[in-house]
């Protein structure tokens, strides 16, 4: 296949002339690593960042953007024979070297993760970082002691594409969810994924908050950060917990000491970048099992590698709701 070629996403950050789309590349463009047919891949906040010489992401360029993918082993890698579906995500993809938005790519076989039973390699994809990472939150919460009957959980930022997940893996588990989000057209939506309430993201993202409020919740999975976060945590419940993984709402944290040290309140900071790969494929697994979110089929919009411009800005701009997945085979 050394003269093979592809279609992808290309975006370059780096010079005179930055720009974004598609376009036809030699297979010797890919690192080293085992040779992926992808199938899906899907759009993350990250990706848009990585896209756009403002966003300070990309390591390389030009680089292919997409920090998760989804398809088929075109070579045997390790211990998985050709053949086998997989998928993976983070580590470097799509920021130090090429990503999912193309039809081709190449991961190192130890980052790579065979694609769970009950898991379509699109469902998978609709689940994607995002959804992995809502998992991640949730599985650290219930570390941590939630159960389902102890209170309401908060989850903020919840139409983006963690928020959106959590909820639904939350209400599925039987837990009362209390949805926070700016978008009053998306009530119905986050409803539908379980919410039992939406609350206006207004009443938590005023800075100057008192460090110790009312408590309200006893858990939170916050997707915003910033004051957003510190309002957060000034009315979790004793002995409750916050798992945090987003950073839009700001990466300051203006709180003080007093949550942790007079509520016993526990900040579980939730990273899916450099995941352990054996617990990786746990999750996983998990995921295609009884963290499994509900009508998959159903989530997330189709898209081809033509229309990654539009939905790139829109995440910047906070105009997306919900998952997208990129087929770039098309």
């Amino acid at each position: 296949m050394a003269d093979a070629t592809f279609r992808a996403f290309q975006a370059v950050t780096k010079g005179d002339s930055p720009g974004r789309g598609v376009t036809t590349l030699p297979i010797d463009v890919l690192p080293e690593g085992a040779l992926v047919e992808v199938h899906w891949s899907s759009v993350n906040y990250k990706d848009a960042l990585a896209s756009t010489p403002s966003g300070k992401v990309a390591r390389i360029s030009p680089m292919i953007p997409g920090i998760d993918l989804a398809g088929v082993l075109l070579e045997a890698a390790g211990d998985l024979p050709a053949g086998t579906e997989v998928l993976a995500h983070g580590y470097e993809i799509g920021v130090s070297r090429h990503g999912g938005f193309a039809g081709l790519a190449r991961v190192p076989a130890d980052w790579l993760v065979a694609l769970p039973s009950g898991l379509s390699a699109r469902d998978a994809m609709t689940i994607g970082t995002a959804g992995f990472t809502a998992a991640l939150s949730v599985v650290a919460l219930e570390d941590h002691g939630l159960r389902p009957g102890r209170g309401a959980v908060l989850v903020t930022g919840a139409t983006g594409g963690v928020g959106s997940v959590a909820v639904n893996l939350l209400a599925q588990r039987g837990y009362e969810v209390i949805a926070s989000s700016g978008k009053a057209a998306a009530h119905a939506y986050l409803h539908g994924l379980g919410a039992k309430e939406v609350i206006d993201r207004s009443t938590l993202s005023q800075p100057g908050g008192k460090p110790l409020e009312s408590m309200t919740w006893a858990a939170a999975v916050d997707c915003v950060g910033g004051a957003t976060l510190a309002n957060v945590l000034s009315r979790i419940e004793y002995g409750g917990a916050v798992a945090a993984s987003g950073l839009t709402g700001g990466a300051d944290l203006p709180t003080t000491v007093l949550p942790f040290i007079l509520r016993g309140v526990a900040l579980l900071g939730i990273d899916s970048v450099q995941t352990p790969i054996e617990r990786r494929r746990a999750v996983w697994n998990r995921l295609g099992g009884d963290l499994k979110p509900t009508g998959l089929a159903e989530i997330g919009r189709e898209i081809g590698l033509d229309e990654l411009v539009p939905v790139l800005d829109g995440i910047l701009a906070g105009a997306i709701t919900g998952r997208t997945i990129v087929d770039p085979r098309r």
